[in-house]
């Protein structure tokens, strides 16, 4: 089983463990030898100061040089990649939305369709002027049928009083 130093100093060194015990052939071999080999490498370059140091300044110049590509490309009116995934995210945010707006108008479409037809069928049907005509002559056979057939008694007539003789 390999083991590995940790690649700075004070820290517990740790095992790794690989997934089969026996190697099944001649490939699984060499991969694993490669592996424990490259495993080494890297811990060695990690753990020398003078290469930690070399990349950390690499990273750093790297940023170092985006910041001022950006800059330049500014200056030029050249939109940077940032600016154009900022313009690619604002674009896909307003076609969802007018997508979503478009639904809203195609569903209200159907709705004053089917209210417009229901309209066409009314009208085609029975005129509204008839209708009003049937409930007018219902009123009226409502009111006499409520109202005594016989004149109603005048109000001074009521309150006649009989005389004596």
């Amino acid at each position: 089983m390999p083991s590995f130093r940790a690649p700075y100093p004070g820290r517990h060194s740790a095992r790794l463990r690989t997934v089969t015990d026996e190697p099944q052939g001649l490939r699984d071999k060499l991969s694993r030898q490669s592996e424990e080999a490259l495993g080494k490498l890297a811990e060695e370059l990690l753990g020398n100061q003078m290469v930690a140091g070399a990349l950390q300044r690499a990273f750093d110049a790297r940023e170092k040089a985006s910041q001022a590509q950006e800059a330049a490309m500014g200056a030029l009116g050249i939109p940077s990649a940032a600016d154009i995934e900022r313009v690619t995210r604002r674009l896909r945010s307003l076609s969802q939305r007018l997508e979503s707006i478009e639904d809203l108008l195609d569903r209200l479409e159907e709705k004053i369709g089917s209210l417009d037809s229901r309209i066409d069928e009314a009208m085609r049907g029975e005129p509204i002027g008839r209708k009003l005509d049937e409930i007018a002559r219902d009123l009226v056979a409502l009111r006499e049928a409520v109202t005594p057939t016989a004149d109603p008694v005048p109000r001074a007539q009521e309150r006649l009083t009989v005389s004596e003789q």
